[in-house]
Order: structure tokens, then C-alpha cells, then sequence
């Protein structure tokens, strides 16, 4: 799967591409996404798996050995554990996260969505959610997914990211333009 796009442009974009194509042809793109996002709980949620996934030093035959086995406990499809014993045997493990960000991409980009990065300072309500869907759906004319993130820095506001446009409203940067423009005035 050849492509202009700048995200399919590296490793990580064409092992995405490559599972994409194989969970598209297996009918299976919504089983994998959860998958994916099951590996994404797991390693967040675990410092050990973490290390697993990013060490050099550990063989890619333990690797894929300690992965394989912590993917059968939860659950996850044949197509997927292949997916990840091929990054373990490849040594390609480390490049997972981007992987999945590629995946969701060219997920949504089949499904006709968009994907806004929201960061807030505090977690957003179902509500506040909806919401943004809403506006943003308007502005774009598509569904949009939202990936969202906290970041307590930005003390409030929001920063959404939709392609190449940022929308950062945060009041961490407009205390900061604030700053400058008293500091360049007399």
C-alpha cells in the first residue's frame, strides 16, 4: 500500500497500512480497533509491559513469547496477536503506539470521520463532548472522533487539533500573549 500521505510514510505507517488491509479483507477493521485499544490500555496501565515493549536488551523471541501470552489472557483476535508476534519477531514492538494512532486514522478515513486531538485541562463531560462533535462536525461537514487528552498546564480552555488546523483556546497561551504584549509595551 503505497501512499503520498506523510503518516503512512514510515515504519510505522506501513506496518498500519498492512494491517488495515488485512483486517479490511477479514471484515474485521472494528475487532482490531478494539484490540488495539485493549493493547493501549494494557501498556498504559502497566510499567512492566511498557518496559517489555521498549527494551532492546530483551530477545524479540521473549517478547513475543511474554506478549503473546498477555494478549490470549485478554482476549484479543487471531489477526491481531499475528500482528503483534510480527512486531515482536521484527523487532518492531517500540513503534506499537504509533501504529495504532495510524490504524485509527486510516480506520476513520474508510468510515468518512475525522479525528480532532482535543487537550483540556480537566477531563471533558459526556456533555462538553457532544458538544465539540457537534461544532466540529458542523465546521468540517464530517463525523469527527475525538482523541482527547488532559494536560492540567493549560489551567483551561481547550487546544483541538483537526488536520493541519490548530484551535488552541487555552488560557496557559493566552496568559502567555498577554505577557508578551505588556512586556513589549512601554
Amino acid at each position: 500500500m503505497a501512499s503520498d500521505e506523510p503518516m503512512m510514510a514510515g515504519v510505522a505507517g506501513r506496518y498500519a497500512g498492512a494491517l488495515f488491509e488485512l483486517a479490511s479483507a477479514e471484515n474485521a477493521v472494528a475487532t482490531v480497533e478494539a484490540d488495539l485499544g485493549k493493547f493501549e490500555q494494557l501498556l498504559a496501565a502497566s510499567e512492566d509491559l511498557t518496559r517489555l515493549v521498549k527494551s532492546p536488551v530483551i530477545s524479540a523471541d521473549d517478547q513475543a513469547k511474554a506478549l503473546g501470552a498477555v494478549l490470549a489472557k485478554v482476549g484479543v483476535s487471531p489477526l491481531s496477536a499475528n500482528f503483534f508476534n510480527v512486531l515482536a519477531k521484527n523487532r518492531r514492538l517500540f513503534a506499537a503506539p504509533e501504529m495504532i494512532r495510524s490504524f485509527r486514522s486510516l480506520a476513520a478515513k474508510a468510515r468518512g470521520e475525522v479525528t480532532a486531538e482535543v487537550t483540556s485541562a480537566v477531563a471533558l463531560t459526556e456533555a462538553q463532548v457532544s458538544e465539540l462533535k457537534q461544532t466540529l462536525k458542523a465546521s468540517v461537514g464530517k463525523d469527527v472522533t475525538l482523541a482527547a487528552k488532559v494536560d492540567p498546564s493549560l489551567l483551561g480552555g481547550l487546544v483541538v487539533k483537526l488536520g493541519s488546523r490548530m484551535i488552541d483556546s487555552s488560557l496557559k497561551t493566552k496568559l502567555s500573549s498577554l505577557k508578551m504584549v505588556l512586556q513589549g509595551s512601554p
